[in-house]
């Protein structure tokens, strides 16, 4: 079975959901606790072994590859100005052997930002991490897929259980329960998927959560898949085509996610984050633990 070591990263969308932030800043580059979504994204990749890294960009969206390129200037200013732990911070930013930006031309949904990756794929299975699926785990997201996949042949997402309430927000799974010592209890067999269905009539409460595996032959399953939620490419669409002629499997991973492509989601992702700093978790705390305490004044 091939080695992957190849991510996408689809970051073309428009970040409508943070407009105005996002009017001219990409939404992979907000940051969660001082750094960007598309930094922790990537030191997931590189902390899971994998070497080639693509950038799937839109207009506006340069930024999120030159934040990854070498700065010479402020590596020269930072240490002349005694700035030890800024210049750590900027040396902290993960290295890869490759990475490659490519373009989407119009935001026509996530299958198509994958396909825009084609080229540089070729005929390797490779990752797909979405950004704003912020997961925070002991082992890397990505990692934990790629360890499923090494023994089974087939497509794997990253699932969870979903609260009925987030079901109309996810694309959902069809699963049946496989054995597996490795992961007992958190292996299964899909047997189809749906983007985004009322609660009613999704199949199950197991939701996808932005991280794939995927085989090269995805590729002709998007080329055959029409226009389906917002009028554009859902992969959740291209995998449902793709499941009736070879095997998807779902692993249900270890971590919390957060949705960082929601404000509600990003600010606790933030909240969480930052109260790990070893600097300034201890100050967010007390003023967490004060604001609990004066609203429980007023509420008297």
């Amino acid at each position: 079975m091939s080695r992957i070591k190849i991510a996408v990263f689809p970051v073309a969308g428009l970040g409508t959901r943070f407009l105005p932030a996002t009017h001219v800043i990409p939404k992979e580059m907000l940051p969660v606790s001082g750094k960007p979504l598309i930094q922790f994204a990537v030191e997931e990749a590189v902390a899971s072994g994998l070497e080639t890294v693509i950038l799937v960009i839109g207009r506006g969206k340069t930024t999120v590859a030159e934040h990854f390129q070498p700065n010479v200037r402020l590596e020269e200013l930072l240490p002349e100005q005694g700035q030890t732990k800024e210049m750590e911070q900027l040396l902290r930013l993960p290295r890869v052997a490759d990475l490659v930006a490519v373009w989407q031309a119009e935001p026509l949904g996530l299958a198509d930002a994958i396909r825009c990756a084609r080229s540089i794929v070729g005929n390797e299975p490779f990752a797909v991490i979405l950004p704003d699926a912020f997961i925070d785990a002991d082992r890397p997201c990505i990692g934990q897929l790629i360890n499923c996949y090494q023994k089974r042949s087939g497509c794997v997402v990253a699932t969870r259980e979903l609260d009925l309430s987030e079901v109309h927000r996810f694309g959902v799974l069809d699963v049946d329960p496989l054995p597996d010592s490795d992961f007992p209890g958190r292996v299964f067999r899909v047997r189809s998927l749906v983007e985004r269905p009322k609660p009613e009539m999704a199949p199950s409460r197991y939701g996808i959560f932005g991280r794939y595996i995927l085989q090269p032959s995805i590729f002709e399953y998007i080329d055959k898949t029409p226009l389906g939620f917002l009028g554009e490419l859902q992969i959740t669409d291209s995998l449902s085509l793709f499941s009736r002629d070879f095997p998807v499997y779902a692993l249900r991973f270890e971590g919390t996610h957060y949705d960082a492509g929601d404000w509600l989601g990003f600010i606790k992702a933030n909240i969480e984050q930052w109260l790990k700093d070893p600097v300034l978790g201890s100050q967010l705390k007390d003023y967490l633990v004060k604001l609990d305490l004066e609203a429980l004044s007023v509420a008297s």
